[in-house]
Parts: structure tokens; sequence; C-alpha cells
């Protein structure tokens, strides 16, 4: 297995903000400093929802949503770049011209497509499928590695019908991993599914928990670019990646009215700390 860095390296996250600490820029922020770095988050759209729906959201202004990034990029030693939810295509373009003046540093993409339907009635932004096809296109040959759910594996490979099928669909648009979570479920297990060019398909069974927690792909995808931007070699950034992310839903906690929120900081959990005496 590659080494874990002593130092903190800087991670780069674009996603929306989630008052409710689910997932978006705080499940990222969270996952960073619990993994021992520094993460800069830059707000793609800002978000009225609670544990149980969205109400609202507002898109970043392109203007704005450039500076950020350059900003960070151009006075810190960004060592790995995650990329959450965008609402509108403009976005997704602006950052692809970005990511082509970095292409070496690593790069992962949660493909979140849509947050709530109720959004389209504000008109802030663009629809799942035009939003899909600028990941496709513009995101995706960029990407070290895609992490999308069943769901979002379907939306990208419309023309897929198994889901082998659209991890190997996926990474025909020049990605260099796929990893599918939820790929199968059973009562007792849940398997994510990875995908690499020329090599056979690897499945990775995690114990099912009864617990449904929002933020677990959110997660995923930011410890994976944490491990990266730690200096591991991607085989082993995936798996630390999925390790982390269970254990985290393992230990959620439900705090609000719905859904749990992973605990990403779960080792320094006081209940679970060892008497000293």
């Amino acid at each position: 297995m590659s080494e874990f860095s002593n130092r903190a390296p800087v991670v780069l996250s674009l996603s929306s903000h989630d008052p409710s600490g689910s997932t978006g820029i705080q499940a990222d922020i969270e996952t960073a400093i619990s993994l021992g770095a520094h993460c800069c988050p830059v707000v793609t759209a800002l978000c009225a929802r609670d544990t149980q729906q969205m109400i609202d959201l507002h898109p970043t202004p392109i203007d704005l949503l450039i500076e950020q990034t350059r900003a960070i990029l151009e006075d810190m030693p960004v060592a790995a770049i995650k990329l959450g939810y965008f609402c509108q295509v403009e976005q997704i373009e602006a950052i692809h011209s970005i990511l082509r003046d970095y292409s070496r540093i690593p790069v992962v993409l949660d493909p979140v497509a849509s947050l709530s339907i109720a959004n389209t009635a504000a008109g802030h932004f663009d629809g799942a499928d035009r939003i899909i096809g600028a990941m496709k296109s513009l995101l995706l040959p960029l990407a070290d590695v895609v992490t999308p759910d069943i769901v979002e594996a379907h939306q990208l490979a419309q023309l897929a019908d198994t889901v082998d099928a659209c991890g190997q669909e996926i990474l025909t648009q020049g990605c260099g991993a796929v990893l599918i979570t939820g790929a199968r479920r059973t009562i007792n297990d849940y398997q994510n599914r990875l995908y690499l060019p020329h090599r056979p398909v690897r499945t990775f069974c995690w114990p099912r928990l009864s617990l449904f927690s929002h933020g677990s792909g959110a997660t995923l995808s930011a410890s994976i670019c944490t491990y990266l931007a730690h200096g591991l070699l991607l085989s082993d950034a995936l798996e630390q990646g999925q390790q982390f992310t269970w254990q985290c839903l393992k230990a959620s906690r439900r705090l609000g009215m719905g859904h749990s929120i992973p605990n990403r900081l779960y080792w320094a959990d006081r209940n679970n700390l060892k008497p000293t005496h």
C-alpha cells in the first residue's frame, strides 16, 4: 500500500452549500479535516434545505465562481480537486477551461445532476439533461475518478442496459476510473463496482446498514480526493475512501426530523473514545 503523507495537503472542492450539513461543501470540509487535509471550498450554489427536502437554490454567479477557483489555484499548492454539484452549463464550461490549465492535478467527479425537481420552478439552473450532457463532454474526459451511484450511472450511460455496460460506457468518455456505488444490493450487503480501462471489473462488498444517510456520495468522492491529495496510489485511495465512508455511515446521527447525517469525525466521538484511566 502507498504511504500516507504526514503533511496537510490542500484539496480544492467545488459544490453546493447544504445548510443541514449532510452533503455538499460541508461534507467535503469535514472529510478533508478528518483525513488530515486542508479544504478550500468554492460554493457553486446556495441551498435552502433541511434533512427532509430541498426548498430553494440559487447558483453562484459565473464570474464569482471563476474568481474563487482561480484565486485558490494561483495562490496555494492544490494537490487534488473534488467536483460536486453544478446547476448551470455555464458553470461546467468555466470549470472545464480552468481545469485544462491545471491538468496535472488529480480530479474526482461526483456527478450530481439534480438536487430537486422543485428547483425547475425557480428558473435559476439548467435541466438535468443539459447538465449531464455538459458533464459527459467537458468534465468526464478530465476526471481521474468518477463516482456515480447506480441512478447517476444510468443517467451518464443512457444506452447501457446493465450496470457493467454503464461502467464501460462511462469509461469511453475518457475518465481514468469509474466507481459505481450501489451496483447491487442484497439484504446483507451493498456492492460497489470499479471499472478501469482494459482491466477486469472489481467488486467491493460492504455490510448493509439499517440507517439511511444522505451525503454518502459526497463523503466518498471527497475521501478519495483527499487520499489522492496525500499521494496514495489510485487503487489505495479507492479502497481507503470506501472504508472511511462506510465508517462514517455506520456512525450516522439523526439530528433532524428527516434522514441521518454521516458522522465524518466518528473517530473523535466521545462515545467511541476509551477511558484513559
